[in-house]
């Protein structure tokens, strides 16, 4: 078991190399959750993440022979940039292998805070996938294996995110929300605060792999993984970090990913933050929580590490969690007018079409288009669904959990 010491450790190990992230007090959490929220911005730090931590307490401790072979890791994107900033500080060979989920930013970033010391390998389709293959190259060559988070060195670093926590506030939170992936972040919290602070996870919805162990009374893989939150889409959680979480039993809220993509375009918009999936999961959880009001709450944001061309997805998926965006496929009259009609006869004065695919067909008096249409207000869709069925044309709608929204977000 990872104690209170070895986060404190941990600390004095990488002192002066990774200096504290801030922790800043957010004026529209608070007011919308009538709250005192208190935002940990890990997405400050140099790696742009928490990962740093645990990565720089491992490779530390190496024995020379072990820095010597080199180290080969598995990361969703931030544990590879982690490990790159802790190999290139003390000049020890990496090998980090990436699932082709990994966005391009984050691949890129692996590469220059690694430098030359380390190699980038991209293999499989999930972050399980990765992490095979890393650990058969370990097992290959000789070669340590830095765990992404199963390992008490790892989780002994990333402790410290809530030691600075409690220093900064001069004192432990009411509530501290940390995300959670493989548990890490989790189980080092816990390991530095145990019982005396309200410790909540809060895990994607399509990835609450810690809730499945704890159900289950050990680590399972998850049958089904929504690989959006990259940053926290883990099939299966660590021994190490799933014994920690199991001592302490926090409780576990499950994010869904739209509201998740709220978030991370609240932050933006309001607070000039960017904020990747994984680093908006604890501040979205918020609204579920329920907490006593006016109460301190710390929300870590865990990373910063997103690509911007992922917000085009990221708008879309916010705006059909807040149910204003839609799709419809419709049958048009292939006559001149036809979609004139439709506008003046189904839309209303703040919806506004935003797809429009049409395929024509000859010898047929009509032909399908899909339509997407983004409302005013999420309250305009009983009005346009009754609009549609006074309409004279066929219209069917595509409901979020249809196979075909699968092509659409």
């Amino acid at each position: 078991m990872v104690t209170d010491a070895d986060v404190a450790a941990a600390g004095e190990r990488f002192a002066g190399v990774i200096p504290p992230s801030p922790l800043q007090r957010n004026d529209r959490l608070s007011a919308r959750h009538d709250l005192d929220v208190w935002l940990k911005r890990e997405d400050l730090n140099a790696v742009r993440s928490y990962k740093g931590r645990g990565a720089f307490t491992f490779v530390h401790t190496l024995a020379d022979d072990q820095r010597a072979r080199g180290v080969v890791c598995a990361s969703a994107g931030n544990h590879g940039q982690g490990v790159a900033f802790a190999c290139a500080a003390l000049g020890v060979r990496a090998r980090v292998y990436l699932p082709r989920t990994t966005p391009r930013q984050k691949r890129d970033r692996v590469a220059h805070l690694g430098g030359r010391h380390v190699e980038i390998v991209v293999e499989g389709d999930t972050y399980d996938d990765a992490a095979a293959a890393a650990r058969a190259h370990a097992e290959a060559t000789g070669m340590t294996l830095i765990p992404a988070f199963d390992d008490p060195r790892t989780i002994a670093g990333q402790g410290t995110v809530a030691k600075e926590i409690v220093e900064q506030l001069g004192r432990a939170p009411d509530t501290l929300v940390v995300p959670v992936g493989g548990g890490g972040l989790l189980a080092g919290t816990l390991a530095w605060l145990g019982d005396t602070v309200n410790v909540i996870g809060a895990e994607p919805h399509g990835a609450a792999s810690m809730a499945a162990a704890l159900t289950a009374g050990r680590p399972v893989p998850l049958e089904h993984l929504d690989p959006f939150v990259d940053g926290a889409a883990v099939r299966t959680v660590g021994r190490h970090t799933f014994a920690l979480v199991a001592e302490h039993h926090p409780r576990l809220t499950a994010v869904p990913e739209g509201r998740i993509c709220v978030e991370m375009l609240d932050l933006y918009q309001s607070d000039g933050i960017i904020s990747e999936p994984a680093g908006a999961l604890a501040p979205a959880a918020l609204g579920d929580l329920d907490l006593p009001a006016g109460s301190t709450v710390v929300c870590v944001l865990s990373g910063g590490n997103n690509d911007v061309s992922r917000y085009a997805e990221i708008v879309e998926r916010a705006l059909v969690f807040e149910g204003r965006k839609h799709y419809f496929l419709v049958e048009f009259p292939q006559e001149p007018g036809a979609l004139r009609r439709f506008l003046d006869d189904v839309l209303g004065p703040d919806d506004d079409i935003t797809l429009f695919e049409y395929v024509k067909r000859n010898n047929r008096e009509t032909g399908p288009a899909l339509v997407g249409i983004e409302l005013g207000t999420p309250d305009g869709l009983e009005p346009i669904l009754k609009r549609m069925a006074a309409a004279p044309h066929r219209i069917e709608r595509v409901p979020p959990d249809s196979p075909l929204f699968t092509f659409l977000v």
